[in-house]
């Protein structure tokens, strides 16, 4: 339910790919809709295929704009405007991870095992690790490292790997990110997706259509 009454908050579906930049971008206007919004709304966390396959949205989309490193002059670009948004210089030209799908569901795992809290805090140290420490994302082992450097009960998270259930959750999230046709990471569904907005949205637009929709619930009732 994507619609708020005087005892539910809205619901926000944010869909991100863990590789993206704009996500990183994001993740302090994130942060800021917690903190100013607080239990009006609350926030969903999906995950999208944007960098599910590296070295072939390399070679579709940059293989005529220099390959890795025009991609990586573009994350580097991209971030100079946003002081919070750390980019490490080796990322994209020294460290390539091959897949953001891993991630993922190693999030899902966590989500299944240990909670939704817990796989929100993970999700953003494996940003961190990525975008702050050139650390290889895609690799299992670093993934599985910073789990445990979490406290993070890994046994749990292995059966929820092993059983099917996180890879479940992860292509629910991939299947309903196609059926709302969106279009790029990161992505906020709202109003059971009657509105979605993506890529670099500023706070204020955010928050202004959230505020709205506090205002003005669309489904108190259908005239049509």
């Amino acid at each position: 339910m994507n619609t708020s009454t005087s005892n539910t908050p809205l619901t926000v579906d944010y869909y991100s790919d863990v590789l993206c930049i704009w996500a990183w971008i994001a993740q302090r206007r994130i942060d800021e809709l917690n903190q100013q919004l607080s239990k009006r709304i609350e926030i969903h966390y999906h995950y999208m295929d944007v960098f599910g396959d590296v070295d072939g949205k390399m070679n579709r989309q940059w293989k005529d704009r220099g390959g890795f490193c025009g991609f990586a002059e573009h994350v580097r670009h991209s971030s100079e405007d946003f002081e919070h948004a750390q980019v490490h210089p080796d990322i994209w030209t020294k460290v390539r991870p091959k897949s953001s799908a891993p991630a993922h569901l190693m999030i899902k795992a966590i989500e299944s095992a240990c909670g939704v809290e817990a796989s929100i805090d993970y999700a953003l140290q494996l940003r961190r690790a990525f975008f702050c420490n050139a650390q290889n994302i895609g690799d299992w082992d670093i993934l599985k490292t910073l789990a445990h450097n979490n406290g993070l009960d890994f046994n749990a998270i292995e059966i929820e790997l092993n059983n099917g259930t996180a890879m479940a959750k992860l292509m629910a999230d991939y299947q309903q990110a196609k059926t709302e046709g969106l279009k790029g990471s990161p992505s906020y569904v709202l109003d059971n997706g009657r509105q979605i907005l993506f890529g670099n949205v500023g706070y204020r637009i955010l928050c202004a259509n959230i505020e709205e929709l506090l205002r003005n619930p669309t489904d108190e009732a259908s005239w049509c």
